[in-house]
């Protein structure tokens, strides 16, 4: 099949309204209003029988009545002495269509009521209001049916997805960094519509369906539309949001008119974002959604009932694939799971280059550093990243952007920005500067630490009065039970140098200790690093794409032992901590004087202190 020669298909139009739903329609809302304005009508009126009516003509207690073709209505005399607002008329229905009679009986000799004959056309009239009324309401529901794209009620099954093209997207393979696996596994789905005879000569099938999954701002929705600029073929987008709605069925007739819409202009993608909410595991535990599950057969149903040769593919893409129906995922609908990780170090070096791309760079950039020091950013976090360093470098005037636009907007990200009405007493100043300091000389000290690039006292909107920042020297995917450690007695080392010196406690290190007790709580539930507990792995990661906590899934003496364990380890790694600090109390002191001169230092600044030290201590003399 060769598309080089092929005009993309148009655009498939919605569906047009149906003449007879909106005719219906019409006809019930003109019922509707004529019934209202018929009960707000006798609703000023007291309804009684014409017996009753006559019995009140004998008895003379009339004051007026008015005489109309179908119905009488009168005011009683004891009505017409009470005040106007006060006042409510009866009416009853006119048996007989002799209205003079009635009006020269009430006229009769000895009588005092005003008897007044109407002679109306009301039914002349009240045809011509509601033909009116029906055809004014008639185009209106039209004017609107075609503005909405389709029809109002007709078009409440039809599909919303969108349909792309490639030039219409404008992103192709080459704006997608940092994903080269996933990439690979969807240029095969690619090569497989343009040229299909390669692969079924051998007797290989088109996959349905490819999932995307990853954490969120990973790419999954780029990668999709990459697909789109790759493929010259037809590409429809929707969302799995779409497709549910209040009444049941809807969303069912909504899958069957995307796919029948796909059929027609097949070879196409199908691409549905964040399928979790139409493709939730079919379970009664947390009751019973009849529209998801009904919308969900039908995609299956769908899925199942077109022929891949004609070239249809179905991707899709979650953060939750956990929690998706284990028929969605069996082999023959989504036969593919494409894992969109968090990129290494040659991803972000990678992404960086794709989103500076279109950004003036000063000499001094080196993207290499920026791409060491985000360990853990995804495209999004390095896409904001640059746009914020391109921000800064506008309001300080340049032309360019510098390396420190680029590190001064890493650190904006991750701690925010300067707070400088923020005015902290000598005593307060002393202490963070000391707590900081302890950070960074436990970790200075340390053999398995990252290296120290910054340390300051200044405070910054997300809520720190300091922060110590480290930056690893290369990509590591494995940690060691005793680089885990170092990092706690780091992390701790704030609160020991308070109390080291200080002797007090302050709040300054709760974000710490939350930190250390989650990392130390991993290392005896997940990591199998207690000697208490050995091997055992008591806890489960529940949504480990969106960050999702560790779970303990145990008995409550095993709970008890977790919790021993982990109060433990951070008391050995507090007390570690405590005496690297003692041991170098005047590397503490002279270190943390020089940070309240200058409120920040860089990670240089120390390691100068800390090798003057060490090479005073080597040459002291033997004894």
């Amino acid at each position: 099949m060769d598309n080089n020669n092929k005009q993309p298909p148009k655009k498939p139009e919605g569906k047009k309204p149906k003449i007879w739903v909106l005719l219906i329609v019409t006809a019930a809302i003109v019922l509707l209003i004529s019934t209202v304005y018929n009960a707000m009508v006798n609703g000023q009126y007291t309804q009684t029988t014409f017996t009753e009516f006559m019995a009140e003509v004998e008895a003379g207690n009339l004051s007026e009545v008015e005489i109309r073709h179908d119905r009488v209505i009168y005011l009683t005399k004891d009505q017409a002495a009470k005040p106007a607002r006060q006042q409510k008329a009866c009416y009853t229905g006119l048996p007989y269509g002799d209205i003079l009679e009635l009006a020269e009986k009430l006229d009769a000799p000895g009588t005092e009521v005003n008897v007044e004959i109407v002679e109306d056309n009301s039914t002349i009239m009240m045809i011509l209001y509601y033909i009116i009324m029906f055809g004014a309401l008639f185009g209106v529901m039209m004017l609107l049916s075609k503005k909405m794209g389709g029809g109002m009620m007709g078009n409440m099954g039809a599909s919303k997805a969108k349909v792309y093209m490639e030039k219409q997207t404008g992103v192709t393979f080459k704006d997608v960094a940092g994903q080269d696996e996933a990439k690979e596994s969807l240029q095969e789905i690619i090569d497989f519509l343009h040229n299909p005879g390669k692969y079924t000569e051998i007797g290989a099938k088109l996959p349905k369906g490819a999932l995307l999954v990853g954490s969120p701002g990973t790419g999954k929705t780029l990668l999709a539309k990459a697909v789109a600029g790759e493929a010259n073929v037809p590409f429809f987008s929707i969302s799995g949001s779409d497709f549910v709605e209040m009444f049941v069925g809807v969303g069912a007739s909504r899958v069957r008119d995307l796919f029948n819409q796909a059929a027609k202009v097949a070879p196409c993608i199908i691409f549905i974002d964040e399928i979790d909410a139409v493709g939730r595991s079919r379970d009664s535990r947390y009751g019973n959604n009849s529209e998801q599950e009904q919308t969900l057969n039908q995609l299956l149903g769908e899925i199942d009932g077109f022929d891949s040769s004609k070239g249809i593919v179905c991707l899709a893409a979650t953060n939750r694939p956990e929690i998706l129906d284990k028929a969605l995922l069996r082999a023959g609908r989504f036969d593919r799971q494409i894992i969109v990780d968090r990129p290494n170090l040659q991803g972000r070096l990678d992404t960086l280059k794709v989103h500076t791309r279109k950004i003036k760079l000063a000499e001094d950039v080196d993207l290499k550093k920026i791409a060491q020091a985000t360990a853990g950013a995804v495209g999004a976090d390095l896409a904001n990243l640059v746009n914020e360093a391109a921000l800064r470098a506008v309001r300080k005037g340049r032309k360019a952007v510098t390396q420190e636009d680029l590190l001064v907007s890493f650190e904006t990200v991750i701690a925010g920005t300067e707070k400088k009405n923020t005015v902290l007493t000598d005593t307060e100043k002393r202490i963070v500067a000391y707590h900081e300091v302890g950070h960074a000389l436990v970790a200075a000290l340390e053999k398995h630490s990252q290296p120290v690039s910054k340390i300051t006292i200044v405070p910054h909107t997300s809520g720190a009065l300091g922060y110590t920042m480290q930056m690893p020297e290369e990509e590591k995917y494995l940690q060691t039970s005793q680089e885990l450690l170092t990092e706690l007695r780091t992390l701790v080392g704030g609160r020991a140098a308070e109390e080291l010196v200080f002797g007090v406690k302050t709040t300054g290190a709760s974000n710490d200790i939350q930190r250390a007790t989650d990392l130390a709580k991993k290392m005896v539930s997940l990591y199998g690093m207690s000697d208490a507990l050995g091997l055992m792995a008591p806890a489960s990661v529940n949504h480990q794409y969106l960050e999702g906590q560790a779970y303990l899934d145990c008995s409550d003496e095993t709970s008890s032992l977790v919790d021993k364990e982990v109060q433990n380890i951070l008391s050995s790694c507090y007390n570690d901590a405590k005496n690297i600090l003692s041991t170098n109390r005047a590397l503490l002191d002279e270190i943390s004087e020089h940070l309240l001169a200058k409120e920040t230092i860089t990670g240089d600044e120390l390691m100068a202190f800390v090798n003057a030290d060490n090479a005073e201590t080597t040459d002291i003399p033997k004894e």
